[in-house]
């Protein structure tokens, strides 16, 4: 995992998902790394990003999908 301070000073072209349905509180991501997928939040563009490998990011949305993380909050 790599930890970046000040996502903007990054260069990577970051965007929300297409699921968020014009909302601000969401998070963005970039695949401008060859092995990573960074991550920041929309609210705060020059805050920090966080970039984990596909292989865990991938795992990551398999799990919101299969609703792993659903606590039956509204």
């Amino acid at each position: 995992m790599s930890h970046y301070p000040d996502a903007s000073d990054t260069g990577f072209a970051f965007r929300k998902s297409s699921h968020s349905g014009g909302n601000e509180n969401c998070v963005e991501f970039a695949l401008s790394l060859p092995h990573e997928v960074a991550v920041r939040d929309s609210k705060n563009p020059s805050g920090p990003a966080i970039a984990f490998s596909t292989a865990a990011h991938a795992a990551f949305i398999t799990a919101v999908t299969a609703g792993e993380f659903d606590f039956g909050l509204l």
